[in-house]
């Protein structure tokens, strides 16, 4: 779905833009069941490990690695996506729909960044739903520098709606035109909180279906589940073919291109490759341009 001027001029003037419509059940269905998958096969390893009893098998998808969780907390394990590196998934982030919107922002040359995630914030419980969460930052923060003349647009896909009570985002308008607010190692990599801007934040409720559209200085962090659902949602970043990623490390590749159409990768077993020989390549690797505070001996 292309984005009209007005929400282009949205975008560019706060830094944000939810686009509701953005993407069809049917563009959500293989990922879906994909992961559904990878879930039940994940539960039964467990169970035959003697780490989990009940399989919740019956249970909606929105629900059942939350239930699964309470029992056993590795069920989360190896469900982001290089990790996972499902078929489905690598179809994904070429989705027509959101390319198009994508396109809107910054052109049809498009690179996906290899800085793409998918997670689960578990519902409310012993710990007020606080599961996952991350602090104030921008996501030009956890880049290395190379990354600060790159042009790149991070897409928040929530696949239940997204709203106060299942942990939607928080985001401060306008303060992306700051450009990049020095962050440190305090809980996560976060804002130094002395150059926080003070504007009251916009709670970014989403629907399942649209997208929340940022650019890299956005400020944003998440906000607690307080529900009885899981709040899956899909962080994916797209950038202008050719510039630097900030994790030169780990493999991009072109999605979109009019100029050499040719260029974009469509190899899905290439891209595994890429990734396993990158996760096996990069321990040890800084990932964001602030180092992280070294363990305290106990």
């Amino acid at each position: 779905m292309f984005l009209s001027a007005s929400q282009v001029r949205e975008f560019k003037d706060n830094g944000v833009l939810i686009a509701k419509n953005v993407l069809t059940e049917a563009d959500f269905a293989a990922v879906e069941a994909e992961t559904a998958a990878y879930v039940d096969r994940r539960a039964r390893e467990l169970q035959a490990a003697g780490k989990l009893k009940d399989l919740h098998e019956n249970a909606p998808f929105d629900k059942r690695i939350g239930l699964l969780f309470e029992q056993c907390p590795e069920i989360e394990h190896g469900i982001d996506i290089m990790h996972l590196r499902g078929r489905a998934m690598f179809a994904f982030l070429h989705n027509k729909n959101l390319l198009d919107a994508v396109e809107s922002l910054i052109g049809p040359e498009l690179t996906c960044s290899p800085i793409q995630h998918l997670r689960a914030r578990m519902p409310g419980g012993k710990d007020g739903g606080k599961h996952g969460l991350v602090p104030w930052h921008q996501d030009a923060g956890v880049t290395l520098e190379e990354a600060d003349a790159s042009d790149i647009v991070t897409c928040w896909l929530p696949l239940i709606h997204a709203t106060k009570e299942t942990g939607c985002m928080e985001v401060i308008l306008g303060a992306h035109k700051l450009g990049h607010l020095e962050h440190v190692a305090e809980g996560g990599t976060t804002i130094r909180p002395d150059l926080l801007p003070k504007t009251e934040p916009l709670c970014a409720e989403c629907p399942r279906g649209g997208v929340v559209f940022m650019t890299k200085y956005t400020p944003h962090r998440g906000q607690p589940n307080l529900s009885n659902l899981v709040r899956w949602t899909i962080d994916l970043r797209y950038q202008r073919t050719g510039t630097p990623t900030g994790r030169p490390f780990h493999p991009d590749f072109p999605v979109r291109s009019k100029a050499d159409p040719a260029s974009v990768t469509q190899d899905y077993e290439s891209w595994c490759e890429r990734w396993m020989d990158a996760l096996s390549n990069s321990k040890g690797k800084q990932m964001h341009r602030v180092k992280p505070k070294p363990a305290m001996a106990m």
